[in-house]
């Protein structure tokens, strides 16, 4: 069997990669990490961070190892999960190219630095890419596309909204990661009422947050839940 294989026209050696979807909210905007590719192929296009796993890494060591040398960010910091596998045999001109796409989420995080291949790394509104389905180099759209949506999911059903906000946070800037991410306006008593009445979503610190103007904001930080009873559904997930 395993002579088979070796000598077998119908396999050939692959290569694995990784690549990062990475998420913030700057500006009361959706955020991605975006690198300007300085290699062939797609030499001068915009991409996600990532690149090839060394010999000794696991896929986890690769992700996080691209993202510092692309674009100078610790990625041990941030929310990071794996979203998935893909392997479309044309994806990569340069051969059989099997990616796992992670997903990354962060508060406010930095200017990133572009770094080895990366001829640039910068943050982009994700809003001004989801009409072009050919704006990101290999299948990075897709990637992004399936990324953004397990977010929008995930934030109906766990706390992982959290991981867009500081240590602690007010209920306002909470609401203001469901806008962005879903996209649709909430009401903002409405939301106050569900979040706090989902058990152990947040908890009050006993703080307050001075604005500018206006009264005094209670502060919060992520309770003990992961999975919210009841979920915070947005509209369009009630409609299904």
């Amino acid at each position: 069997m395993d002579d088979w294989l070796i000598d077998s026209t119908e396999v050939e050696a692959s290569w694995v990669t990784a690549d990062l979807a990475i998420f913030t909210v700057r500006g009361g905007r959706l955020m991605v990490l975006l690198i300007e590719r300085g290699v062939k192929p797609y030499r001068g296009h915009p991409a996600l961070p990532g690149g090839y796993v060394q010999k000794t890494e696991t896929l986890r060591e690769g992700a996080l190892r691209e993202l510092w040398e692309e674009a100078g960010i610790d990625g041990s910091r941030l929310h990071l999960e794996q979203l998935g596998a893909y392997g479309d045999p044309r994806r990569d001109p340069r051969g059989r190219v099997v990616t796992i796409a992670y997903l990354a989420l962060g508060p406010d995080l930095p200017a990133p630095v572009g770094g080895t291949d990366a001829r640039r790394a910068y943050w982009f509104p994700v809003s001004e890419l989801a009409d072009d389905p050919h704006a990101l180099a290999f299948d990075h759209m897709d990637i992004l596309t399936d990324a953004l949506e397990q977010i929008r999911r995930k934030l109906e059903y766990t706390a992982v909204a959290t991981a867009f906000c500081g240590e602690s946070f007010t209920l306002s800037e909470l609401r203001t990661v469901y806008e962005v991410v879903w996209g649709e306006h909430l009401d903002p008593s409405n939301f106050r009422r569900k979040v706090l009445n989902t058990a152990g979503f947040v908890q009050p610190t006993g703080d307050q947050r001075l604005p500018a103007t206006g009264r005094p904001a209670a502060l919060y930080r992520r309770g003990s839940a992961w999975l919210l009873s009841p979920p915070l559904l947005r509209a369009a997930g009630k409609a299904k």
